[in-house]
């Protein structure tokens, strides 16, 4: 239960701090009340503090320099008076200021906080060449400025709520009131209430929490940093969920095919878009099963292998001392160490380790009889089909599942291949997401779904909105 005007004086604040030295208190005598203001240093902004709080307390007549007077009046957009212990010393943290009158034995709270933002930039993870170029930044509130300003609905709604138990923050769900599902956004409010970690750093560590299955490594929520991904989603019949100090957002729900959409898509014609997207898909099936096939031909179907391709190949393998599947496994976990260090060291420096790395490492192990040149091929053609998933977390997935694939495919060939994909296909039609089938318009089947997720068409085709988000207002384009 909430304690209403919470009161606390400065050196019981000082002392639920632990003494900190940022802790400051000014103390101002004013006609017959004595006031005190309690701030940290480092999160205030002094101009703010000094401009419309002492100079404007300074300048109210006596007779209504009180506690009621004040909050109603003090040039403050953020003004919180009711607050539980906790929370107070968490707002105080955020860089409020608490200002109480000694003589009455009450105190509110004023946003003061000096909030470090960084400009909005061009968007990293996921580059574009056509449309616009901004991302999301840390700021919660920036974000929701830039959704507003290219959705001006008043239909957009923005909810609010706190996680987080020792350290609170703040999360807004984004979506469209008459096209949003309600059932689907009672559902998404009732997993982030219940959400009780002392603390969550960022909307991708969020995203897992609100995961229908926290076991599988495919990702079940999208997560973006850019606008327009975020502004078309919703338009859809998604959902959407801002973290503050969090630079992506979070989208559901989401299924297999939404992961090899990109944005550019809308921008691009529409015959160039259902190329690209294709293309995706097959770079998805190739990285996941070219590998494995390269395994299981040689190791047991020999007689699948055009023969001059074959003498080649043999030519290629006769010094290498590993089974088919031993040799793969080596190389892919070769590759998956080249691109991991890639990807952690210094921009500049990493783009000369893949290349060089990957050119001198690569002829080494051929010269050494470690590989042969044919599977440096195949394992480099299954690399770059992973790259193609134009959401990071799915290429991650797929390069995942390659191993299993290739493992069955040394033990069993072919069959071992149909094995993985009878398993990957079960797993896949058991995924949900907010309780969404994973695998739609596949599974539940629907035919008026798939140009939005297999193909694109002329955008007069796109009278109505993906029948698998559920909206309210399925009706896109309207005649007049």
């Amino acid at each position: 239960m909430k304690s209403k005007n919470v009161f606390l004086d400065y050196q019981e604040i000082r002392t639920i701090l632990n003494d900190s030295p940022d802790l400051m208190c000014r103390k101002m005598e004013l006609g017959r009340q004595t006031i005190q203001i309690v701030f940290m240093k480092n999160l205030i902004n002094q101009e703010v503090l000094n401009e419309y709080v002492i100079k404007y307390m300074q300048t109210i007549p006596e007779k209504h320099l009180n506690y009621t007077y004040l909050v109603n009046n003090i040039p403050i957009e953020e003004i919180k008076t009711e607050n539980e212990k906790n929370e107070f010393i968490s707002s105080l943290l955020k860089g409020f200021s608490y200002i109480y009158f000694l003589n009455e034995k009450k105190g509110f709270m004023v946003n003061c906080n000096n909030t470090l933002e960084r400009s909005i930039e061009k968007a990293e993870t996921e580059s574009l060449v056509y449309g616009p170029k901004i991302s999301f930044t840390e700021s919660l509130s920036s974000n929701i400025k830039i959704i507003r300003q290219n959705l001006n609905d008043y239909n957009l709604c923005t909810d609010s709520l706190t996680i987080g138990e020792r350290v609170k923050k703040e999360v807004r769900i984004v979506y469209i009131k008459d096209i949003a599902n309600d059932e689907t956004l009672n559902n998404l409010k009732e997993r982030l209430e219940k959400i009780k970690p002392d603390n969550i750093n960022d909307s991708s560590v969020l995203a897992q929490c609100l995961e229908d299955d926290h076991y599988t490594f495919f990702p079940q929520l999208l997560l973006t940093e850019l606008p327009d991904r975020f502004i078309y989603s919703i338009l859809n019949g998604r959902i959407g969920v801002f973290m503050d100090g969090s630079p992506v957002a979070i989208i559901g729900p989401a299924n297999f095919f939404s992961f090899f959409e990109s944005t550019e898509d809308i921008y691009l014609r529409w015959s160039l878009s259902t190329f690209i997207r294709f293309t995706r898909i097959f770079a998805m099936i190739v990285s996941l099963f070219l590998t494995a096939f390269y395994v299981a031909t040689m190791t047991y179907h020999f007689e699948l292998i055009p023969s001059k391709l074959l003498i080649i190949i043999g030519q290629s393998r006769s010094q290498v001392p590993f089974p088919p599947l031993l040799e793969a496994l080596l190389l892919e976990l070769l590759i998956e160490l080249l691109r991991e260090a890639g990807a952690r060291l210094p921009s500049k420096v990493g783009q000369t380790m893949g290349i060089v790395g990957g050119i001198v490492v690569g002829q080494a192990t051929v010269e050494a009889g470690l590989t042969s040149n044919i599977l440096i091929i195949i394992v480099a053609f299954s690399a770059l089909g992973a790259f193609l998933a134009p959401i990071y977390e799915m290429g991650t997935a797929i390069r995942i599942a390659r191993f299993p694939c290739i493992i069955l495919a040394g033990l069993w060939g072919l069959n071992g291949i149909m094995i993985s994909v009878c398993i990957l296909m079960v797993h896949l039609l058991k995924l949900t997401s907010l309780n969404k089938p994973y695998l739609a318009p596949l599974y539940p089947f629907r035919k008026e779904d798939f140009k939005y997720f297999l193909f694109r068409l002329p955008h007069h085709f796109y009278t109505k909105r993906p029948v698998v988000n559920r909206p309210k207002d399925t009706i896109r384009i309207r005649e007049r």
